[in-house]
C-alpha cells in the first residue's frame, strides 16, 4: 500500500456522538477529508446503501478478501459477523488527493493505529457518562432494549481501551465537541 494522506479515526462506545462529529467534519471543505466505507458481512439496515454506508458483501466472499490479506483491519464481530476496511478503499481517498477519515469501533481504531503510527490521529470520543450514553441510545428510538443492554456492556469494554488513543475527546457539549475535533484535525492536517 502507498502511504500517501492522512489518517483521522474516531472510535467511541455507541451513543457517544462519534457519527455526528465526523459527519460535522466531512462537512469543512478545508480539511479535506473523504469517508472510509467499511466492509461488513451482516445484513443491511433500515435506509443503508451499498457503497454510502457500508459495501455489503457475503461472509464468503469476505474471508476471501481475508486471505487475499487486502484488509487493513478485520474483525469478526458475531459468527460470521465482519466488519473490515480494505486496503483499495484507503487507497480511493488517497488517489483523489483527500485524507481518511473513519467512523469505527475501538478495536479497529487502534489496529490502524498501529499499522500507521505516524499517519494517524486517533481520537476516542467519550460519553459524560454509561448513564448519558445510554439515555441517548434510548432517544434514538433505534434498538431494543435487549440491543441497549448489550451496547451498554460494550461500552463500559470500550471505555478501557481509552488510553490506547491519542485524545480523549469528551463529548458533554456537542457544539464545543465538534468544534475541538476540528481544532485537533486541522493541527493534525497541518504537521
Amino acid at each position: 500500500m502507498k502511504k500517501e494522506g492522512k489518517l483521522i479515526v474516531f472510535s467511541a462506545p455507541s451513543g457517544s456522538g462519534k457519527t455526528t462529529i465526523v459527519h460535522h467534519l466531512l462537512n469543512q471543505p478545508k480539511l479535506n477529508l473523504d469517508f472510509s466505507i467499511s466492509a461488513t458481512s451482516r445484513n443491511k439496515r433500515g435506509t443503508e446503501e451499498h457503497g454510502k454506508d457500508y459495501y455489503f458483501i457475503s461472509a464468503e466472499k469476505f474471508k476471501k478478501h481475508i486471505e487475499k490479506d487486502d484488509f487493513i483491519e478485520w474483525e469478526e464481530v458475531y459468527t460470521d459477523n465482519y466488519y473490515g476496511t480494505l486496503k483499495e478503499e484507503v487507497n480511493r481517498i488517497w488517489k483523489n488527493g483527500k485524507h481518511v477519515i473513519f467512523d469505527i469501533d475501538v478495536v479497529g481504531g487502534l489496529n490502524i493505529k498501529k499499522k500507521f503510527p505516524e499517519q494517524t490521529l486517533a481520537i476516542f470520543v467519550q460519553p459524560p457518562s454509561i448513564e448519558e450514553m445510554e439515555r441517548r441510545l434510548r432517544n434514538r428510538k433505534t434498538d431494543s432494549e435487549e440491543k441497549i443492554k448489550e451496547r451498554v456492556e460494550k461500552a463500559e469494554k470500550e471505555l478501557k481501551y481509552s488510553e490506547e488513543f491519542d485524545i480523549i475527546l469528551m463529548n458533554d457539549n456537542l457544539e464545543q465537541t465538534k468544534q475541538e475535533a476540528y481544532k485537533l484535525v486541522e493541527n493534525f492536517l497541518s504537521k
